[in-house]
């Protein structure tokens, strides 16, 4: 298995991203990917909040051999061609190191906010899938051609190309099993939802009959799992997790405890056995879950769990 940092953006400063960032890369971490919002989710939307790709853009540079990403890119922020533009500069400032993560969006009072366009559920699944179109041609052709009923591109150019071929690994982040896996299905490297080893195998089941049904190998596609993290042996401090959570992300409680990573160190190590069994190959860490100083917590993950699944 591979590990990775996930961290928000969001009532977060840059030099507390950085440090941790390298802490991460000295200490075995595999890869760290930022958020893509522009204020806090919160009734007063105050808040700090650092913007997605200039932020990954110093981090390329500075943190020189994780994998750096998205978890994820809202794709109705900005034009597919725009983002593909960007995502091709980090992997060129990267050396080839971009972990490309995009999805649907969700944040409504974000896009009300800044009055950009919040269409139905419906439509902004159908304008995520023109857009990983859009962005795979963009990366791999020498100009693209592309008319869809949302995008379009007339004989664009997009040069320099990535460094990675043929284009950077294209996570889609989502968990919905009619529309959203088979968009998955069809144009994914890597899937990434929230989730534990009971959701990750009941929905890496639906997404291998997607795959089936577009004659696609599901075992190309990596998956990959968001599980909040505490390595305690005091039951009242998972149960406070579980709270945070279910009060924070509004999911009901099965999906969380299913989800969370928490509790003894053997617990912990039977949970990340189930995920593994599950067909997931990437755990995904949320540092807005961890204390302020998440270090410990990282470190002894690293030491005492991590190594015996790589």
């Amino acid at each position: 298995m591979r590990f990775g940092l996930f961290t928000s953006l969001t009532n977060n400063a840059w030099d507390s991203v950085l440090g941790l960032w390298r802490h991460a890369e000295t200490t075995g971490w595999d890869a760290a990917c930022v958020t893509d919002h522009f204020m806090s989710n919160t009734p007063d939307r105050r808040g700090d909040v650092l913007e997605c790709w200039s932020t990954l853009s110093a981090l390329a540079v500075l943190v020189p051999r994780l994998r750096v990403g998205t978890i994820v890119v809202g794709n109705t922020y900005r034009h597919p061609a725009v983002v593909a533009k960007m995502g091709a500069t980090v992997d060129l400032i990267s050396g080839g190191r971009l972990l490309f993560g995009i999805g649907a969006a969700w944040q409504q009072n974000e896009h009300e906010a800044y009055g950009i366009p919040f269409p139905s559920v419906g439509e902004r699944l159908q304008r995520l899938d023109e857009a990983c179109q859009v962005i795979k041609l963009l990366w791999t052709q020498d100009k693209a051609t592309f008319e869809g009923r949302y995008y379009r591109l007339a004989d664009a150019p997009l040069m320099p190309k990535p460094v990675q071929r043929p284009y950077p690994e294209l996570m889609v982040g989502g968990g919905g099993e009619k529309v959203m896996l088979r968009i998955v299905a069809r144009h994914a490297d890597h899937w990434n939802v929230w989730g534990g080893p009971e959701t990750l195998a009941r929905k890496g089941k639906i997404l291998d009959e997607h795959c089936a049904a577009v004659r696609r190998d599901a075992k190309d596609i990596r998956r990959s799992a968001n599980m909040p993290l505490l390595l305690t042996d005091d039951r009242n401090e998972v149960e406070q997790l579980a709270t945070t959570v279910m009060r924070r992300m509004g999911y009901a409680e099965p999906y969380v405890r299913d989800q969370l990573l928490a509790g003894s160190l053997s617990a912990v190590r039977d949970k990340l056995a189930r995920l593994r069994e599950a067909g997931v190959d990437m755990l995904f860490v949320p540092t807005f879950f961890l204390p302020k100083d998440p270090r410990p917590q990282l470190d002894r993950f690293m030491s005492e769990v991590a190594p015996a699944f790589r």
